[in-house]
């Protein structure tokens, strides 16, 4: 089913998706190319915000739904990109510009095989999604758009995983935590300095394991980040304020993890949300075993996708390479676009969950 015109397309599409800025939260003009793409194509279309989306024709309830899902919003540029990040430009194999590996390639090849498939006779429905904002796990990105949607019962995530099923997915919580003292002069016996509050807590985020390791995501990392204090050299500082990065695994919730902190803690601290939790398929799924069946190795990944956002098993997977996303001179190799359209079919084609 899935052959050189449906590769071509696919390049052809990502080429002027590149060309199209669509940093986070301003995916506008991206979202709108690609919904006169799919309606252009014969298919009927949503749309909220920035986020669009396609059900397959004859869609029918009493059939379980899977969803395939990528974001076309991307990073801002970082410094080292020798190339204009929005004029795509191939070469040797490779197509470079800014989002063709995270996630282009994956918007691009999940719509081919979605425009096939579901011209099909298949036990399931499907639900073609591009959403916005992953970048930055924003509230008007695919959580906006969730609860709109038919049930869902499984979802393939577009991300550069090499096509390799990632079976699990690290969760993220971001502490803020506060020390309060008394300012005075550095030169007298005044004051009590914030910052000597806050060392015993700093230390104990680099010591303190907790004790359930996650075969595939291994422990709950945490990582004092950035740190906050003073405002010259001779007042004694009277506020101190750092922030924590954690990754969680599957064996914690974000809210237990922030119950056992508070314990340990002298410092005030507070999660800004708790909605990133960590994910996990069992490898028993239709989807998993026929990945594995065709030679794919299941992992856990430590980056964040909209995963963490649905509230039904999923599993990560895509062209290119995690390595490269959000790196200069970004770029996707064409025979992984040519891969993933013949993976992802011959693994959604006649599925049954």
């Amino acid at each position: 089913m899935i052959n050189e015109t449906h590769s071509s397309e696919a390049v052809g599409l990502l080429k002027s998706l590149i060309s199209i800025p669509s940093l986070s939260r301003e995916e506008g003009q991206a979202a709108d190319y690609l919904q006169h793409y799919i309606e252009a194509e014969g298919m009927q279309t949503g749309r909220k915000g920035n986020n669009v989306w396609c059900l397959s024709p004859m869609f029918d309830l009493k059939k379980p739904t899977i969803l395939l899902n990528s974001h076309i919003d991307t990073v801002k540029p970082v410094n080292g990109w020798r190339k204009d990040p929005f004029t795509p430009r191939e070469e040797n194999g490779k197509l470079y510009g800014l989002g063709s590996n995270d996630a282009g390639a994956s918007v691009v090849t999940l719509l081919q095989v979605f425009l096939q498939l579901c011209r099909t006779e298949q036990m399931y429905n499907l639900i073609y999604l591009a959403s916005c904002e992953e970048e930055v796990s924003g509230k008007e990105g695919i959580e906006s758009v969730l609860p709109g949607l038919p049930p869902i019962a499984f979802a393939v995530v577009g991300e550069p995983t090499e096509m390799q099923p990632a079976i699990a997915e690290k969760g993220l919580m971001v502490l803020d935590v506060v020390a309060t003292g008394r300012a005075g002069h550095a030169a007298r016996e005044e004051g009590d300095n914030a910052i000597y509050k806050v060392l015993n807590d700093i230390a104990w985020f680099r010591d303190y394991r907790f004790q359930k390791v996650s075969p595939l995501l291994g422990p709950v990392k945490m990582s004092v980040t950035m740190i906050n204090a003073g405002t010259q050299h001779n007042v004694v500082p009277d506020r101190c304020t750092f922030v924590v990065d954690i990754r969680s695994n599957e064996l914690y919730s974000n809210e237990e993890i922030f119950a056992e902190v508070q314990k340990h803690l002298s410092c005030k601290a507070e999660a800004r949300s708790f909605r990133l939790n960590s994910s996990r398929i069992d490898e028993k799924h239709p989807f998993v075993q026929r990945a594995i069946a065709r030679g794919g190795v299941p992992y856990g990944s430590p980056t964040l996708s909209d995963q963490a956002l649905m509230p039904f098993p999923s599993v990560k997977m895509g062209p290119g390479r995690s390595s490269r996303s959000h790196t200069a001179d970004e770029y996707i190799m064409i025979r992984e676009i040519e891969e993933a359209l013949r993976v992802y079919m011959e693994l959604l084609d006649g599925l049954k969950l």
